[in-house]
Order: C-alpha cells, then sequence, then structure tokens
C-alpha cells in the first residue's frame, strides 16, 4: 500500500503515524482482508459468476442471452426467439434461478405446450430455443450442465399429420390447371407463379429479384438476395437463406412472361421484378401469400400457398428422374440430405418406376421367347 504524507507535518509525528498505518495493514494482511492484484481478479470473475448463478430465467434472457446472442441473428430469428421466450418460456420458468432449472421441468413444459394444440414444428422449435439458451448458459459458466435432454424432444403426436413436404405437392396435372388459370390473373401474378413453379424459389427470393438478376438471352435468373418482412423492422432485404447464392435457368413461358412485365409503365419505373401496387419499391413478401389464398378461393384449390409450388417443383423434377443433388441446388439447400428428407414420397415413386422398368423388361424377354417358339 501507499501512505500520502500530509502537507505541514512534522518528521516525528510523520514517523509515528506511518508506525500505526504499518501495523495495521500488517493486521489486515495477516487477517486475509489484504488482496493481491491477481487475487482481486480471482475474486472479481467469482463475484461475477455467482451473479450470473444467481440469476432468473428471466433475467439469464434478457440481461446475458439476447443482448449477445441477437447480434448475429436474422431480424426474423430475434423476433422468433423473443417472441417464444415471452409467451412460452418466461411465465412458465422466468422466476426460476437458471441454475436450479431441471430436466423435469423442462419436459413438462413442452408436454404441456404441445398439448395446447401446437403442431410437431412449433414444439421442436421451442425445445430448440431452450436447448440454445442452456447450452450458451452452460459455456458461460451459468449452469453445471445442459439440462435439455434428447429424451424430452417432442414427438408427433400419433393423430398429427407428418407427411413429408412431398405429399403438399400437386401432381403434374394439377400445376397444369393452375398455369391455365393463372392466364386470366394480372401480368405481375401471371409472372410470378409461372417463375415460381418454373424454378422452386422461396417466397422471399421471388420477391428479392432485381431486373439485373435476369438474363434473357441465357434464360437464367441468379438468385442473390431475400426480401422478409417484421413487425419491428418492415420490409427489408438480407442474404438468401443459407447464403446459398445460385443461378436457375427458366423456360420459354417464364421468359416471354417476364420480357412482358418488364416493358409495363410500372416495372419502368422500379430496379425490383416485383413490387407493390402503385410503387417502385420491392413487393411485401407476404403478399404472395395473401394473393395465393385468394386465387385458390378463385379457383377451388385447397390449401393453396406460395411454398406449395416449391413443393411441386421439386417433387415433380425427382419423380420424373430428375437427380438429387441437382434438384437440391436448384432449391438452394445445402445439403441435400435435406432434399432427400423432404421429398421421400417422391423419391418412392421414382423407385417404383424404376423397378416396373425391370418387370417390364423381364415380361418382354418372356413375350419375344414364346413367339420364337
Amino acid at each position: 500500500m501507499s501512505w500520502d504524507v500530509p502537507e505541514g507535518w512534522s518528521s516525528k509525528k510523520i514517523d509515528k503515524e506511518l508506525g500505526r498505518v504499518a501495523n495495521d495493514f500488517e493486521s489486515k494482511v495477516e487477517r486475509g482482508e489484504v488482496l493481491s492484484k491477481r487475487e482481486e481478479k480471482e475474486k472479481a470473475a467469482a463475484e461475477k459468476v455467482a451473479a450470473e448463478n444467481d440469476r432468473t430465467v428471466k433475467q439469464y434472457i434478457e440481461e446475458v442471452y439476447m443482448p449477445e446472442k441477437s447480434v448475429a441473428f436474422a431480424e426474423n430469428t430475434r423476433d422468433s426467439y423473443s417472441r417464444n421466450f415471452a409467451c412460452h418460456i418466461i411465465p412458465v420458468i422466468g422466476d426460476v434461478l437458471i441454475k436450479d432449472v431441471t430436466t423435469q421441468q423442462l419436459r413438462s413444459l413442452l408436454v404441456d405446450f404441445q398439448a395446447s394444440g401446437k403442431s410437431h414444428a412449433s414444439c421442436i422449435k421451442l425445445y430448440n430455443i431452450l436447448n440454445s439458451l442452456f447450452d450458451y448458459a452452460e459455456t458461460g459458466g451459468a449452469v453445471p450442465f445442459n439440462p435439455v435432454s434428447k429424451k424430452i424432444r417432442p414427438k408427433a403426436s400419433k393423430d398429427e399429420d407428418t407427411e413429408p413436404e412431398s405429399e403438399n405437392a400437386m401432381s403434374a396435372s394439377e400445376l397444369n390447371y393452375v398455369l391455365d388459370c393463372v392466364q386470366k390473373e394480372p401480368l405481375k401474378w401471371q409472372a410470378y407463379i409461372n417463375l415460381v413453379a418454373d424454378t422452386g424459389l422461396r417466397r422471399g427470393e421471388a420477391c428479392g429479384i432485381q431486373w439485373e438478376d435476369v438474363d434473357f438471352d441465357r434464360k437464367e435468373v441468379r438468385i442473390v438476395r431475400n426480401a422478409q418482412y417484421s413487425k419491428s423492422k418492415g420490409v427489408y432485404v438480407t442474404t438468401i437463406k443459407n447464403k446459398q447464392k445460385r443461378t436457375v435457368d427458366i423456360g420459354d413461358q417464364t421468359v416471354e412472361l417476364l420480357k412482358r412485365l418488364q416493358k409495363s409503365e410500372e416495372s419502368k419505373k422500379s430496379q425490383w421484378v416485383f413490387t407493390r401496387r402503385g410503387s417502385p419499391d420491392v413487393m411485401f413478401p407476404t403478399s404472395p401469400t395473401q394473393y395465393f389464398h385468394k386465387f385458390g378461393d378463385r379457383y377451388h384449390i385447397e390449401d393453396f400457398h406460395p411454398h406449395m409450388l416449391r413443393h411441386t417443383s421439386a417433387s415433380i423434377a425427382i419423380t420424373h428422374g430428375a437427380d438429387v443433388a441437382s434438384v437440391a441446388d436448384r432449391l438452394g439447400h445445402k445439403d441435400k440430405s435435406v432434399t432427400l428428407r423432404m421429398y421421400t414420397h417422391a423419391n418412392a415413386e421414382s423407385r417404383r418406376s424404376a423397378g416396373q422398368t425391370v418387370r417390364n423388361a423381364l415380361a418382354e424377354d418372356r413375350a419375344s421367347k414364346k413367339s420364337e417358339n
């Protein structure tokens, strides 16, 4: 320690006070009341961990997890996590110390959530959010281990429809019916529906296309951005999912419709292929969903939505012999196993077709031998 000498003190007074201060300091050291700089740092770190361990789940989410993790979240992901925390997690375990949360408490939370009628996809989403939260808390030392066990991962209800995505797809005949019907619709929607059916684009990817991305000579469209919407931010443009920039080919019908759309007065004023009504701004990515519902009602197409065209494009491609790797690349799937998992039904049709080809070959051989005899 250091001791500052007061001004005007005599040497005798200084020596006397210095002896008193030194004796007092030595006594504190002996009692362990004085720490070295290293010990002070260790104590501060321990106090910080102890403070975090004394946080409730609500405090940890609001003070640690969301401020640190949301920096890397996409806007919609941030909104989704915040909504799930506020509506489904904090009301149930928000007042429990995060270090005291048990696997059984989380199991009960997930079981009650599923019993309330939530879809299997929503249950898995909540499970993944809880897993992320407690995995982060374990890494930071706020909990001794992650209580989110694989054993409590929600299973689909027996009564719930968990068909693969290909089951939600249309047949080639049904898709042709849609393309026939859309000829009666405004040019913008003719172009949009033909483009998505042709390429299997996601809703926001189609909305995010600019005219500079369309190569009419090569009959290709570059997919480099994604239009999204959130209540807090409104419409905004971000990178595409999985950051999988790609180029997709388009057919003659789609090329012709896009050319006509580009020449329209509305398109001449905008860099965007699909715009809002009466505005050069990028189309709301929610607009296609609203339009598809009305379109489905007009032409008696049940549960018609933009993703149905994506499912249909992939399903028809695989059913009719396209290799999975190419379909995955066209859809922007980072991993082709995702494509296989989503379109197992279409792949099964392809296998049945292959089996029938073998049976037909055997039948032809038998017929040929009979005719020779």
